[in-house]
């Protein structure tokens, strides 16, 4: 049988029998292409490395029962900010925590960083300065040096950040590790930083649309406008782990959402998982913005993303040893052949998909 999909050439043509024909990226999206990278580099065969592509970050050895754990992300103008409402500390900022979340979501602390940052022409000294201050004062809130990068010409603003973190061999905690049984427990609240999205975009808009006179009031939003625009990475939760003796069998930072990371630990451990959405924690701003757009809240916090809280499958019988406040027990993980599962309010079982935000692959879910 004939393949019914349009071949295309490079630039997008229809291609003729000779022409070589081309996979547009978002045929796979972003978690695919990754797959479709590991498939290329293979598995590592230097034995000093423990973990490589499948997880938040790589894990290596360097001796003395001591590991590295190192992450590299990108911030792009255009795809993961809008400059039009972001202020560049504020962005330093972020771009420094989003891959300390990583790190972090690795069971380890982080140590040094090096910055790659792209500028465009309408760049001045002082917004490169204001964009510095903002990655230093993350840097001594987590307690780190930032060592070196690289600055270039860019048509828009890139920043790429490289955090390296380090552990003792034992406490890394991997995706992998999650059992049927095990509770699935999340820190913080969620959809706080989709819903701080929200606002912001609706209050661009509003502005477009009313000229030079509108004024948005953005003081009742400022709780999720900050989790958008300056999210912190859980590193007092690690820290406190540490001291209380506990360990948690798998963890993930929510970076692409409730739904999608819980996909990720349970794909990666070979289990399903149960979410009991009424038990999900939002803060009451965000259940406002919800409100307000007259949209579900659940859907802000099973698929918004960017909250970089931290998921985690707990053995219960620890779960007593943690600060009752630090973390709320969101659903259980099972077997799986259940697959990923949420009960609503009223006892509905339904299947979860994975959502979320995938790069090349047609936006949130």
């Amino acid at each position: 049988m004939a393949d019914d999909k349009q071949r295309t050439t490079g630039d997008g043509s229809p291609a003729t029998d000779n022409e070589p024909t081309f996979t547009p990226i978002s045929e796979l999206g972003e978690f695919g292409l990754i797959d479709g990278m590991r498939t290329i580099l293979g598995e590592p065969q230097d034995e000093q490395v423990l973990v490589g592509i499948s997880d938040d970050a790589a894990v290596y050895r360097i001796g003395g029962g001591r590991v590295h754990v190192i992450t590299t992300d990108a911030l792009i103008e255009g795809v993961h900010f809008d400059r039009s409402f972001t202020p560049l500390d504020l962005l330093g900022f972020k771009a420094l925590s989003v891959n300390v979340s990583d790190v972090v979501a690795m069971n380890a602390i982080p140590r040094y960083a090096t910055l790659a940052v792209g500028l465009p022409a309408t760049f001045s000294v002082e917004m490169v300065a204001a964009l510095y201050r903002g990655l230093k004062r993350a840097a001594d809130l987590y307690g780190m040096t930032i060592v070196g990068g690289d600055t270039t010409a860019a048509r828009s603003l890139i920043l790429s950040v490289t955090v390296v973190g380090e552990a003792a061999e034992e406490e890394v905690v991997y995706r992998r590790g999650a059992h049927p049984g095990d509770a699935l427990c999340v820190t913080g609240d969620l959809g706080g930083a989709y819903a701080g999205l929200r606002v912001l975009l609706d209050r661009k808009q509003q502005a477009q649309q009313q000229g030079e006179g509108y004024r948005p009031d953005f003081e009742h939003y400022s709780y999720v406008i900050q989790r958008q625009l300056a999210p912190t990475a859980r590193l007092n939760i690690i820290q406190d782990w540490k001291e209380r003796g506990v360990r948690p069998h798998a963890l993930i930072d929510i970076s692409d959402g409730l739904a999608s990371e819980t996909h990720h630990i349970c794909k990666q451990s070979g289990c399903g998982a149960l979410i009991y959405t009424h038990t999900m924690p939002i803060d009451l701003v965000t259940r406002d913005v919800a409100d307000e757009f007259e949209e579900d809240v659940d859907t802000y916090a099973l698929f918004g993303g960017e909250d970089y809280e931290l998921l985690f499958a707990l053995d219960p019988a620890d779960l007593e040893k943690l600060d009752p406040e630090s973390f709320v027990v969101i659903g259980e993980f099972t077997d799986a052949a259940q697959g990923v599962q949420a009960r609503t309010p009223e006892g509905q079982i339904i299947p979860l998909q994975m959502g979320g935000f995938q790069h090349f692959g047609g936006g949130r879910g």
